[in-house]
């Protein structure tokens, strides 16, 4: 079986120098920090120059850092495979230590999701919200959860946003319309939602701009996308965790309510009159 890219590290690591082996090691504890990070990011974090980092991609056979990152990030998604991950975590947690263990892991995807995210795209993002003058929201499956509630808050702050359904007519229908001006965030993390690429890959023949919210480089979702926002995964249970994306979601509703506060403050007050006047359910 073809050795992994961890695998060659560990193998290797006596052939390396002393500033290859802080590297190795690294990438060794936190794979799944640096299968979203730089070139630069990595060697700021550790402390060596980038010659130094593709130096060691160079070492283990790959003809850069990207080609190596790439390889990895593929590891990541392939590692284990569901059923097998959740055998191994149940066998390492004690009784007592799921619920601890769980929150853990959520907290570690939110904090790796801050650190995969740089000021230049989440900048980026809220250009393109902004400027856009529809935007359409899809996810697929887990996340689908995400999409809605990243479309529910965009419309309460008055955004014109529309969820796309993935098995409705009106799917159709919608992509005829969409122009240039359109924005369409679409999220997917591994395994990757086919109908929510099909979109994503439509819509950019018709000329829509793209955001995704997705886990890394080589997702196809961020090869079509004019921004990509990582988020982290893991979890202990057969699952991939929606917890990153929605943080992502979340913050995305945050800022443009923050950033555009007498627009929002505006419309959350006809929203409350429009559903008092209705009397839509609200506990008095």
């Amino acid at each position: 079986m073809e050795a992994t890219v961890l695998q060659l590290l560990e193998e290797k690591m006596e052939e390396f120098t002393s500033a290859q082996r802080k590297v190795a090691d690294y990438i060794l504890k936190h794979p799944t920090e640096v299968a979203f990070l730089t070139t630069e990011q990595l060697a700021g974090i550790i402390g060596v120059s980038v010659a130094t980092v593709m130096r060691l991609a160079y070492s283990v056979g790959y003809t850069g850092y990207a080609q190596f990152q790439k390889d990895l990030q593929e590891m990541l998604r392939n590692r284990v495979a569901p059923p097998t991950r959740l055998e191994a975590n149940v066998k390492k947690l004690g009784k007592n230590k799921l619920l601890l263990e769980c929150a853990e892991t959520q907290i570690a995807n939110i904090n790796n999701t801050v650190e995969f995210m740089s000021d230049e795209a989440i900048n980026s993002a809220f250009e393109l919200i902004f400027a856009a003058k529809k935007i359409y929201v899809i996810g697929v499956r887990g996340s689908s959860s995400v999409a809605n509630y990243l479309n529910e808050g965009l419309n309460r702050l008055g955004v014109d946003s529309e969820l796309l359904i993935p098995d409705s007519g009106r799917l159709q229908a919608v992509l005829v319309k969409i122009t240039s001006d359109n924005l369409i965030i679409a999220i997917s993390l591994p395994r990757y939602a086919k109908r929510t690429v099909e979109v994503a890959r439509f819509a950019k023949t018709k000329g829509a701009r793209m955001l995704a919210i997705t886990d890394g480089y080589s997702s196809p979702l961020a090869l079509l996308s004019d921004v990509f926002l990582p988020c982290a995964f893991e979890s202990l249970s057969f699952h991939n965790s929606e917890i990153g994306a929605m943080f992502v979601a979340d913050f995305l509703v945050t800022g443009v309510a923050i950033r555009d506060s007498k627009k929002t403050k505006h419309n959350l007050e006809e929203i409350e009159k429009v559903a008092t006047a209705f009397d839509a359910n609200l506990i008095k």
